[in-house]
Order: C-alpha cells, then structure tokens, then sequence
C-alpha cells in the first residue's frame, strides 16, 4: 500500500519532476518526464508482484515431514545510482525492495543530487503521512571515493545495487561479496545492432538514429556499434548520415527539442578526446566529430567507420559517438556483436524468423537485453 501511494505521489509530481531532471541532467524534458513515469510503473508492478511472492510445498524424504520454502527481507539495501537516469533507476530498485520489506540508502550521483533530494522528500512524505519514518528510505549526498566507498563496505548493508561503470562495478562486486553479500549490477554496454538484408529498412534506420542520439548518447542501452549487411551499407549509411543532418541542439526545456547538451564538462572531453583517439586508428568521421561553438556542454552527433577490430571499438565512450560495419553473414555479424567485453544489450532487425531464433537462441546474442526489430 506505501508503495502504491508513492506511485500516486509521483504523479502528481510528474512534470514539475520531469522538469527537474531536465535542468540538472541534460536529458530532453519528455525524456525526464518518461523516467518519472517509470518510476510510477515500477510502483504499479511492485503492487502487484507483492501479493505473488510465494514459496513451495516441496515433499520430504522423511515420513509425515514435508519442506516449506519462504522468503524473508535481506534488511538494509544500500543503492548506488548514476547522473544519467537520476529518478528512474532509484524507483526500479526501491519499489521492489521495499515490497519485499527492506529498508534502504540510496546515494545517487552527486552531480544530480537535487532530484535525488527531491525523489528522497516524495517517498519521505508518504511514509510520514503513514505514521512511518521517512528514513526507511534515506539518501546520502557525496562522492563515490568517500561516500561510495563505506557504503560497498558496510556489513550492515546485504544487497548493494550499483549502476555505473564496468570498472567501477568489478570493483564494488570484489568488496561486497568479499564480506558475503549481494549485488546487483548494471554496468558497461557497448552495445551493438545488426541490420539484415531482409530487414524494414526504414524501421531500423529510424531505430537507429534514436538509439544513437537519444539522451545525447548517455543511455546505458545508447547503440554504439552498427553492423550492417555489406549489400545495403551504402544506401544505409546515406540515408543515416543525412538524418543526423537534420538534428538540431536546443534547450533540453523547449519543446520541440530532440538534442539537448551531454552532462557536463567532463563528458565533452570524453567526446573530444575519444574522437582524436579515433582518427589515431584510422576511424572516419562522416558527421559530427566536434563540439558546437554554443554556450553549454553540446556536442555534434557523429558516425565514424572504422574497422571493426580497432581498439578503441572494445571500449564504451559514454557520448553521442557510432560506429558503422560492414559484414556478410549473420555468423560473422554475432560474433562482432560478442566480441566485446561488454554485454548489456543488443538488437537485430530482420523479416526472417530463422534469423530471429538463432539471433536469440545460445549461438546468438551473449547480451543481457536481446532485442528483435527495436
């Protein structure tokens, strides 16, 4: 019932939060107000979910005996979110711990730490209006190398939830389960989509320039990698390259806006240095590959080719920046996709449903998220 009510909390909070996240993230304000929104179904599901949690009845080998299995709550979940999804991540972990009866500290990223205030008051107020202490969901405010750090080391915390880095993750999964507890971690993901022959052309490329560009390239699902068949790269390419054209930068308030600026000042040299890194390894840039001369943290949307074994194609630039590939058969197209370190998720788009359940089938996708035609 809590929860359910954190969800009506939410929205009626809904724009003026979405709004919030919108200034002090970056992201479109219908970006910020489709993450609030996710918060607010994760609520419903969670309510839902809570009265599904069962346990088996399992028969024993013993006479007259039988095995009950029941679940009972961890305690104290701490969660570690990042400045690319302020609200949303918060709400996915929070909702379902405490339908599963926990309390929890959340550090969000220190550089969207009002909509971490903001998020912790909602929550607060509708446990104080239960006649519950708000600090059955309490945040903290700092930097990972402080405060981070003594939340992956406090044995009073079972589960930690971290989303950040593949670097940073190995980190936090080596301390935690060192001490015997739990994680859950959303890290890197360099991800990768293929375009058969076969497939709705105009659906992939439309796909494709959204997956790319959404959120300024700062999504942990944003596509990085595009490999398409050899016989329809060059119109595809075309086509692309002349849709990235048409993409303008604006306030991320103003409607009508689909580019708004990358987070900070850090991630424009992520962008300038990982594009200089890429011309050191012969990589092409057939748009974008440079700032816009315009106040704010803007930077141009870019496809580069480049060979897919180039260094630089194993690592994960966290900006607006895609590659285009070219391949031959879907065996060879699989094996690029899988032939990253990372893994989070990946997409195929084809009319062929030989296609589909080998893409999805153990020979296929080694990704977490594995998607058919989005």
């Amino acid at each position: 019932e809590i929860v359910r009510q954190i969800g009506d909390a939410l929205r009626a909070k809904l724009e003026p939060l979405g709004a919030l996240i919108s200034l002090e993230m970056g992201k479109i304000k219908p970006e910020g107000i489709g993450e609030v929104q996710e918060f607010i179904d994760i609520c419903d599901l969670a309510t839902g979910l809570s009265r599904t949690i069962s346990g088996q009845v399992i028969p024993s080998e013993r006479p007259g005996h039988v095995l009950l299995e029941t679940w009972n709550p961890l305690g104290k979940v701490g969660i570690i979110s990042a400045f690319n999804f302020p609200c949303a991540v918060f709400g996915w972990n929070l909702a379902i711990s405490m339908i599963a009866g926990n309390v929890n500290v959340w550090k969000g990223a220190s550089s969207t730490s009002l909509v971490t205030i903001a998020c912790t008051k909602i929550v607060a107020s509708v446990l104080e209006a239960n006649g519950l202490p708000g600090a059955i969901s309490s945040m903290v405010l700092g930097g990972g190398r402080t405060i981070g750090e003594k939340i992956i080391n406090d044995k009073r915390l079972g589960m930690i939830s971290f989303t950040g880095s593949t670097a940073v993750g190995k980190r936090v999964s080596t301390i935690v389960h060192s001490r015997f507890g739990r994680t859950i971690l959303e890290l890197g993901g360099n991800n990768a989509t293929v375009v058969m022959p076969d497939a709705d052309m105009d659906m992939a490329l439309r796909a494709s320039l959204f997956g790319a560009v959404g959120t300024a390239g700062q999504r942990c699902t944003s596509l990085r990698r595009l490999y398409i068949h050899s016989s329809k790269y060059d119109a595809f390419v075309a086509d692309l390259v002349a849709a990235y054209g048409s993409i303008k930068p604006g306030s991320p308030l103003e409607a009508g806006t689909l580019l708004g600026p990358v987070h900070n000042a850090g991630a424009v040299k992520e962008y300038t240095d990982g594009i200089a890194e890429i011309k050191k390894q012969g990589g092409k840039i057939l748009v974008g590959g440079e700032a816009y001369e315009k106040e704010g943290f803007y930077v141009k949307p870019t496809i580069v080719e480049i060979a897919p074994d180039a260094a630089i194609v194993q690592t994960e630039l966290f900006v607006p920046i895609l590659y285009v590939m070219k391949f031959d058969t879907l065996e060879e197209a699989i094996a690029a996709n899988n032939g990253v370190p990372q893994g989070l998720s990946s997409s195929i788009f084809t009319t062929d449903m030989k296609n589909v359940f080998t893409w999805v089938g153990p020979a296929g996708s080694d990704c977490g998220l594995v998607n058919v035609n989005v």
